[in-house]
């Protein structure tokens, strides 16, 4: 086990090797008493920072001495993305949050290796997983914790984070880090925020305080939980490839705003070529509230455009 031989009441930097030059890095707030383990990962998308900024924080905030278990995080998942500033891996086009399990054989691409490796090494680790995620570069995203709806832990888990908005999935697809957690029984909760390639500080804030609510509820810190007002429960589909997808590559652009709430058959926006020519016309599928929405102009085929949630009552 990654911890076995850490000293307590400290915090330790490792290094876990994945074949070859590739490695990620790990930081671990070992407490002075055993008990309980939250891991948390960043950047599993490169172009995602809020949660590596929150991440970085926290490890240096937090006094390890004062702990009763473990909190295990990893500031970049995907380190060959993150560094080329992109969503998927330059070194194989792999998308690190759609491979799981992964493979560890020596010849296999490299993003099934760190997905091997951050499964069985990291992810495995816990008692509660969180993964941050935003918007990235292309799409914004609410600000908020999302939770599977068949686990009542991980609905408890977003209920205390401390995020305006909740988003609970009927279903987990595979291949996601938090499905690994999922099939090791394992309650999970993952993050979005606005993205856009951007560090906004409100957003890693609400990260920050949801690490420290969760390590509360898991009674690995002694404080008191900082409480937030819930405004929004959003529930169905989170896959973002089953919303609306563009058609063809084209400019696009949006008539609604992020949390819009629209009708159904309401105009969403348009896809135009560079001629002006429409190309395709979007309408809302169902009543709802805009849950992501595409805000790089330029997209290729298959780019999801749309995600409308249900509201619910919180």
């Amino acid at each position: 086990m990654l911890t076995d031989g850490l000293a307590r009441g400290t915090r330790h930097r490792l290094t876990v090797p994945c074949g070859g030059d590739l490695a990620f890095p790990v930081l671990i707030a070992r407490g002075a008493q055993p008990g309980r383990t939250l891991v948390t990962t960043a950047a599993v998308h490169g172009d995602e920072y809020e949660g590596t900024r929150a991440i970085l924080d926290t490890f240096a905030e937090l006094d390890p001495a004062t702990f009763a278990g473990d909190w295990v995080a990893v500031p970049a998942a995907n380190p060959p993305a993150f560094w080329n500033g992109t969503r998927t891996s330059p070194l194989d086009g792999g998308n690190l949050a759609r491979v799981f399990p992964g493979d560890n054989a020596a010849d296999a691409p490299a993003t099934q290796r760190l997905a091997w490796r951050l499964g069985e090494s990291i992810v495995s680790l816990a008692d509660f997983y969180l993964d941050l995620h935003s918007g990235g570069v292309g799409w914004s995203m609410p600000t908020m914790a999302g939770y599977d709806a068949a686990d009542a832990r991980s609905e408890a888990g977003a209920r205390i984070f401390g995020a305006e908005t909740i988003w609970g999935h009927p279903e987990v697809p595979p291949g996601r880090t938090v499905s690994f957690a999922k099939s090791r029984g394992i309650p999970f909760l993952y993050t979005e925020a606005r993205g856009g390639g951007r560090l906004h500080l409100g957003d890693v804030a609400v990260m920050k305080r949801g690490i420290r609510n969760l390590l509360r509820h898991l009674g690995i810190l002694a404080s008191p939980f900082e409480t937030a007002p819930l405004v929004r429960h959003l529930f169905g589909e989170g896959n973002i490839h089953h919303g609306i997808n563009a058609p063809s590559a084209g400019f696009f652009f949006s008539d609604v705003q992020l949390l819009d709430a629209v009708g159904a058959g309401q105009p969403l926006g348009q896809l135009v070529t560079l001629h002006g020519e429409t190309i395709a016309t979007f309408t809302a599928p169902r009543d709802g509230v805009v849950g992501l929405l595409r805000e790089f102009p330029m997209v290729h085929e298959g780019d999801p455009l749309f995600l409308i949630a249900e509201l619910r009552e919180s």
